[in-house]
């Protein structure tokens, strides 16, 4: 699967953008705040419906407009598709596949899969419990339908039972409708769990070994699953903390509050990992993702680097650049003069600039 173009218009900084990607590595080079970013996150906003960094779609609009429009043109599946995306200041994003209206979002994820790498994903390991259940959501998410639709339901769900336990002080007559929002959420949640257990069982038959290689065969690293509650607990564990939550008027248990645990070699890095450590973890998980949805749907995703290599050690950037042969790819960075140095196959640049790109 791959890219074959993207349209733009009222797009962040792009007034009317038109690309045509290379099937293999394309390069976004200029200075900062220039506008190769926003190439990448439109490619995953078509793909995935979502932005890397924002969740307000008007913040993606051009100033002075009221609506942006992206379109991309997609060889996936050995067929040829074209998605498009509406976004709107005061309404709900549209969006259509191969000119056809699609009224839920499962249904434009999976046409094309991508693995988006940047300088924040380093933080995955250091960072807070979010950074990594975000991980493994946006991973589940592209190839799996129904967790995606059990994600949603599940946040829904807690988002009426925490406005509902804000509710109660006011409403005690309410509270006999706690039980349904129980109920849901535990056989939604109970779900989740067992997806990302599954998940994480898959990817570190994988990760094993890329952060074996990367590592220069110097540590080997394991993921362990930290749930908040198992899913055969859920119901009890919930039903126990009711009181806390009436107290607390939030939900205090569930998977809403997961985490992973990643070691090396017995150690915890999310604690006591050097800064190296965590970043070759992070590299590992990425390039684990990669081969996970090869390994899920037969052909590569659309890979998607911005500005990672000016983040890493010469090593760590020769195992990236070594390990994406054959994988369609956007790289975005300052300059160019590594790569001619390296002699790195580019087979497409486009060199960007106060919002143009030639």
């Amino acid at each position: 699967m791959y890219i074959k173009s993207i349209r733009l218009n009222n797009f962040r900084n792009y007034k009317t953008l038109d690309l045509v990607f290379d099937q293999k590595t394309n390069i976004f080079y200029g200075d900062n705040a220039q506008g190769k970013t926003n190439v990448l996150e439109a490619i995953y906003m078509c793909c995935t419906s979502r932005s890397h960094r924002s969740s307000k779609d008007k913040e993606m609009i051009l100033f002075g407009n009221s609506e942006a429009h992206i379109r991309t043109e997609i060889f996936s599946g050995e067929m040829n598709h074209t998605i498009d995306m509406h976004l709107r200041k005061e309404k709900k994003k549209g969006i259509a596949v191969d000119g056809i209206p699609i009224r839920r979002i499962k249904d434009l994820l999976g046409i094309i899969n991508v693995v988006f790498f940047s300088p924040e994903d380093l933080q995955i390991i250091k960072e807070g419990p979010s950074e990594r259940r975000k991980f493994i959501d946006s991973e589940l998410c592209q190839f799996n339908s129904i967790y995606f639709s059990n994600l949603s339901a599940y946040q829904k769900v807690l988002n009426q039972r925490n406005q509902l336990l804000k509710d109660l002080p006011f409403h005690p007559s309410l509270e006999s409708t706690l039980d349904v929002w129980n109920r849901q959420l535990i056989d939604y949640g109970s779900l989740i769990i067992e997806a990302r257990s599954t998940f994480l069982s898959q990817i570190n038959e994988i990760l094993s070994e890329i952060h074996w290689k990367l590592s220069g065969k110097k540590e080997s690293v394991q993921l362990t699953y930290e749930p908040d509650v198992s899913a055969s607990a859920f119901e009890k564990i919930l039903n126990q903390n009711q009181l806390r939550d009436l107290r607390m008027k939030t939900t205090t248990t569930g998977p809403h509050r997961d985490d992973f645990r990643i070691e090396a070699d017995g150690i915890d890095l999310r604690k006591y990992g050097s800064q190296g450590q965590q970043r070759t973890a992070a590299l590992s998980l990425k390039l684990s993702e990669i081969r996970l949805i090869r390994n899920k749907t037969s052909e590569q995703p659309v890979l998607l680097l911005d500005d990672v290599l000016s983040e890493l050690d010469r090593r760590r950037q020769n195992f990236l650049l070594e390990s994406i042969d054959g994988i369609q790819t956007m790289i975005t960075c300052t300059g160019i003069d590594d790569f001619v140095s390296s002699h790195f196959q580019m087979n497409k640049v486009f060199h960007v600039a106060n919002g143009m790109i030639d």
